[in-house]
């Protein structure tokens, strides 16, 4: 079994940096300076118009700042497949550093320039920038993984997202960066992992699928083959990526329309939709509403809730390395499966506790480990396996579409969850989650029906077993041994025969 080359550590670990890293950070950094952020906005409101903010005016105006990172991770989501075309897989993360390192500026500078507004504007511009990233990272990490560990390197998506997460709960802690006059150095940090991913990934390859498949560039391909894998002889992994050209109607890249059109994909794309829309309305955004309200009831002070909480992310980041370390044994479907059915059953549980709760002293425990539980449940495979099957269920001429469709399922139910759980709240109570319950409860069998195991498969291999369900012909044992016999020149002049061995991508 080939080991992980300090080439592909590198292009997982910096990508993910600059990226899903910087999203995870965004969705905890504003809680901390809440109160800070309101303050600057009544005094800047005071300074413009010479009296106090309105207090449903201060109220809007958070809102806003906090929701607007939504709509522009949908902005980014609709434009990452016009960047990829033109810049690449790794063009479009470094162009993306640059609106990292512009939102920062706009935050880091929106207090001493008197402005909300450039908050305002920063956090849409990093919502652009989460929106790009959660696409274009997790196809560059898959196009340049070996097939045997395509999960694990897929699952840096993940783990960093949830480093992120927990970085900006530490970072945001009152002896830190977490007061009055140091909030906004909580948003300077946001260009630190990006500059980090300029100095390093432009020294790393480009992916070698789409250098090949799109560029047409076997030279530029190969090296980059090389490097990621840490051996000279790649023309088995070269011939696999041309076998797969061959295979497919054409090499072209497709647009939404044609994919949405297309039949042989319509169970592919389902799916994804499915698997997406669960991952943001399973209900892991909503459980924050109640975290601090049990740690209360439990009789834990104020000032005390940033630390415990501190539990959440570090639960968060050790589920997801776990998951990491297992994908390639356990598989997608299992892990997928495990983590929603295990969110249902915690989530009925919290809502049994949640009603005792005023009656029975020691019951806000047992609801705060419920809380953890549902947390370590997402973070085992819901958490990350979404955006690894994106890129294995479709092939190459396919995958920006479907990135760009996974994208914005993604983004617009994240806003729908942040819009309406309140009011879900509101209405239900206590039993607001057993609608939680039966999201996960849908997605794990539908997932249980419909998914195959991508475990260890080519992107080929995994197409061929949506056949059935698509209700496409397999190819005919003719068609398969032309596709297996044919020749394909290299660039010396010589034959090559396209399936000496099983190659290892």
């Amino acid at each position: 079994m080939q080991t992980v080359t300090g080439c592909l550590f590198s292009a997982a670990f910096f990508g993910a940096l600059g990226s899903s890293f910087l999203y995870g950070y965004n969705l905890s950094v504003v809680n901390a300076p809440a109160v800070y952020i309101k303050a600057f906005y009544n005094k800047t409101w005071m300074e413009r118009y010479g009296e106090h903010i309105p207090a449903e005016t201060v109220t809007l105006l958070w809102s806003i700042t906090v929701s607007i990172f939504s709509i522009g991770g949908l902005i980014g989501a609709l434009s990452v497949s016009f960047i990829i075309k033109a810049l690449g897989r790794k063009g479009t993360l470094l162009l993306n550093n640059g609106f990292a390192v512009i939102a920062a500026l706009l935050l880091s500078l929106g207090e001493k320039s008197r402005s909300f507004e450039m908050l305002i504007i920063g956090r849409l511009i990093m919502g652009v920038d989460s929106g790009i990233a959660l696409s274009a990272l997790p196809m560059y990490l898959g196009e340049i993984s070996p097939r045997h560990i395509r999960g694990s390197i897929g699952q840096f998506n993940s783990i960093l997202i949830c480093l992120g997460v927990f970085a900006g709960q530490v970072l945001g802690l009152p002896e830190l960066l977490g007061q009055e006059s140091r909030w906004n150095f909580l948003f300077s940090f946001l260009a630190l992992p990006a500059v980090l991913q300029l100095c390093v990934l432009p020294f790393l390859p480009e992916s070698p699928r789409y250098l090949l498949m799109e560029k047409r560039d076997e030279a530029g391909a190969e090296k980059a083959f090389q490097r990621f894998l840490g051996k000279k002889d790649v023309s088995q992994e070269l011939e696999e990526v041309h076998a797969e050209a061959r295979a497919q109607d054409n090499l072209h890249i497709v647009s939404v329309l044609q994919l949405l059109k297309n039949p042989a994909v319509r169970w592919q794309l389902i799916t994804i939709i499915v698997t997406m829309a669960c991952y943001q309305l399973c209900g892991l955004n909503a459980i924050w509403y109640y975290t601090n309200g049990i740690l209360r009831e439990a009789g834990f002070a104020n000032n005390l809730l940033p630390y415990i909480t501190l539990s959440t992310g570090a639960i968060e980041t050790l589920a997801a390395i776990t998951s990491g370390l297992v994908i390639e044994r356990i598989g997608r479907k299992p892990l997928l499966i495990f983590g929603f059915s295990s969110m249902a059953v915690f989530f009925s549980l919290l809502t049994v506790f949640l009603n005792f709760q005023d009656s029975v002293s020691w019951m806000p425990y047992l609801s705060y480990i419920c809380i953890l539980a549902v947390i370590a449940s997402f973070c085992s495979g819901p958490g990350g396996i979404p955006f690894i099957l994106t890129g294995e269920l479709f092939e190459q001429s396919y995958r920006p579409a479907a990135f760009m469709i996974a994208g914005t399922v993604n983004w617009l139910s994240n806003f729908t969850v942040g819009l309406l759980f309140p009011f879900i709240q509101e209405l239900l109570q206590a039993f607001a989650f057993l609608v939680f319950v039966g999201v996960c409860t849908l997605g794990s069998i539908y997932l249980y029906v419909v998914l195959p195991e991508t475990k260890n498969k080519t992107f080929m291999d995994i197409s061929q077993s949506f056949a059935k369900i698509n209700k496409m012909p397999n190819p005919s044992l003719g068609q398969e041994m032309e596709l297996v016999l044919s020749i394909k020149p290299d660039t010396n002049g010589k034959a090559q025969d396209v399936t000496k061995t099983e190659s290892s991508f």
